[in-house]
């Protein structure tokens, strides 16, 4: 009675609620609410709250594609497609980057500076390649008429915004090496590295000699070793999945079939006037040449040529993955002229279309109707375990792939990719475990770091042993004497060098013997694999006197450039860092 009494009393209040709230639908539906959730965000990405459209980056993408038509007259793979469309994302997010900074500095370009761009008596290179006459001199008039008559404004406003784009960038550039100045004790340093040598005779320790009898190792050891080297094992983002391959290599039929189509074309390549004309309308995989050579150096596989006449054509016969036929051109005395036509043996695109049915029939099946095990199972494949890092592309058991990384890093655990072309398979992948950036446990690199912690206290030992046999021997010889060592020459050994003659990598040993004086002997040094001792024999370190304006000149430039380039790395990449960067692609874009 009280409930009913309730809901009588209430229910003006519920119908004023319905009657607002399908209001509110119908407007929400009026102004397309529903299908802008569902629709999803507008944009591919945002670089601190700056827009990357999705034109633009299909744009880019096009514009690339369209390049590597030009300069290789064929199509992109999906692999290179998937390599192209990531440079793109990572160009448009840098280049934000670099435009937000130049903002932030007040980098500007003046009218004024746009006019001597233009106008000065250095032109920018960009209007010298546009604007030059055939003698190399600027046609002044060309440029008055680009920059002044309105039927080319459109030229104008892009050659505008080409040139203050370039000359901002110069000017970060520019800002950027200021803070990267070389010094002269840098350029004296380097000229004496580049020009220093040292002949040395050395006895070697290595440390695997020691053997594992010799030294201990304890749990504590190793936890200690963990903790202070824990940095070495902290992991990107990585990927576990599952592989199923769809071979398209070419079939017996199909190489019966390109033999089949190349005997059909022995008749009209006897009869051909151009051969030349010919291999290139035929598309031969072996480029056009015919020069005489003496018949004792024709090449086993085209010595069919000698038992035809001129003008005849051999059989079909299979060379290096390729089905040759080969025409006598002419002879004279023992030498002959011949050319050879040739078909790449490949699956044809019957087999190549079975294959991509098959793989997507699996695709769809275990995505959809049973599981990626069972269908597997049905199909007759077997499951191939991967693993992949996030932004290396080079993916353990399979190869190099970025639209395979690109899938594991959009994927969700469980998810299965579409197909995929990789060198001659299709494949099917489902990712089955992601891994967030983190530090590896000590049990899972206890083996690894084992072997560092015995390496450590091997390498000890070793030095150990060395210093006690040195203190009661002095000279190299006696030490070898004591210790049943070889002592080891090297001649020329430079400064500059990483690799110590006789012992391989040592830049550590290299710098040592630099710091020694001629006739002295070393103490003991850790090296990367073993103990050295090093006796100098002669020493070669040049005058500064002789380094001169032009060879400092020329040192000063490289070092400027070798650090200019990695600290433009590494201050794109703190950019980077410091960003807050949204991307849209795995929502926007089919991976």
């Amino acid at each position: 009675m009280g409930l009913m009494e309730t809901l009588r009393n209430g229910t003006k209040y519920i119908v004023i609620i319905l009657i607002v709230s399908f209001g509110l639908i119908w407007v929400l539906a009026d102004v397309d609410f529903f299908g802008a959730m569902q629709a999803g965000p507008n944009n591919l990405g945002q670089v601190n709250g700056d827009d990357i459209s999705l034109d633009e980056y299909n744009q880019r993408v096009q514009y690339y594609n369209n390049l590597y038509v030009q300069q290789t007259g064929s199509s992109m793979t999906p692999e290179i497609t998937a390599i192209y469309e990531q440079q793109v994302w990572d160009e448009l997010v840098n280049s934000r980057l670099i435009e937000q900074k130049m903002d932030e500095l007040g980098i500007t370009v003046t009218d004024a500076e746009l006019l001597d761009m233009v106008y000065g008596d250095n032109p920018d290179p960009v209007i010298v390649q546009n604007f030059s006459r055939a003698d190399g001199t600027i046609d002044r008039v060309a440029i008055n008429q680009v920059m002044t008559n309105p039927d080319f404004s459109q030229q104008a406003i892009a050659l505008d915004l080409q040139l203050r784009q370039k000359r901002r960038q110069e000017k970060l550039t520019n800002y950027i090496a200021a803070g990267v100045q070389v010094t002269n004790e840098q350029i004296e340093e380097e000229y004496l590295k580049q020009n220093s040598f040292a002949d040395v005779s050395y006895i070697r320790f290595p440390y695997g000699d020691v053997s594992d009898d010799e030294i201990t190792v304890s749990d504590s050891d190793l936890r200690a070793y963990y903790n202070k080297n824990k940095e070495q094992y902290k992991r990107e983002e990585n990927y576990r999945a599952s592989v199923v391959k769809f071979s398209f290599l070419p079939t017996q039929e199909d190489t019966a079939a390109i033999f089949k189509e190349v005997e059909g074309l022995r008749s009209a390549f006897a009869d051909a006037e151009s051969d030349s004309l010919f291999l290139n309308r035929q598309q031969s995989s072996t480029p056009y040449s015919a020069t005489f050579i003496n018949k004792d150096d024709v090449r086993d596989e085209y010595k069919a040529v000698l038992d035809i006449e001129e003008g005849e054509v051999t059989e079909p016969f299979l060379n290096a993955g390729q089905v040759s036929i080969i025409k006598n051109v002419e002879e004279n005395r023992n030498e002959i002229k011949f050319v050879v036509f040739s078909r790449l043996i490949e699956a044809l695109p019957g087999t190549i279309r079975d294959a991509d049915n098959t793989a997507r029939d699996f695709q769809v099946y275990a995505d959809e109707e049973t599981d990626f095990e069972t269908e597997a199972e049905r199909a007759g494949k077997e499951i191939q375990s991967v693993f992949a890092t996030k932004g290396n592309a080079f993916i353990s058991g399979l190869g190099s792939s970025q639209q395979i990384l690109t899938f594991l890093e959009r994927a969700d655990e469980g998810d299965i990719s579409r197909v995929y072309e990789l060198g001659t398979d299709f494949v099917v992948v489902r990712l089955d475990e992601k891994n967030e950036e983190g530090y590896r446990s000590l049990e899972e690199v206890r083996t690894q770091i084992e072997t560092s912690v015995k390496l450590d206290k091997k390498k000890a030992k070793a030095v150990s042993n060395a210093k006690e046999a040195l203190s009661s021997n002095q000279t190299i010889e006696a030490l070898a004497t004591a210790t049943g060592k070889e002592v080891v020459t090297a001649e020329g050994i430079a400064a500059s060098s990483m690799v110590l003659t006789g012992a391989g990598r040592e830049p550590k040993v290299i710098g040592a013997i630099f710091e020694l004086e001629q006739g002295e002997t070393s103490t003991v040094i850790e090296g990367g694999s073993a103990a050295y001792v090093v006796s100098v024999t002669t020493k070669q370190i040049p005058s500064l006197d002789n380094l001169d304006e032009s060879t400092k000149q020329q040192i000063r430039t490289r070092l400027e450039a070798e650090i200019n380039q990695k600290f433009g790395a590494i201050w794109l990449e703190q950019l980077k860092q410091e960003a807050d960067i949204i991307d849209n692609r795995s929502r926007l874009i089919q991976s």
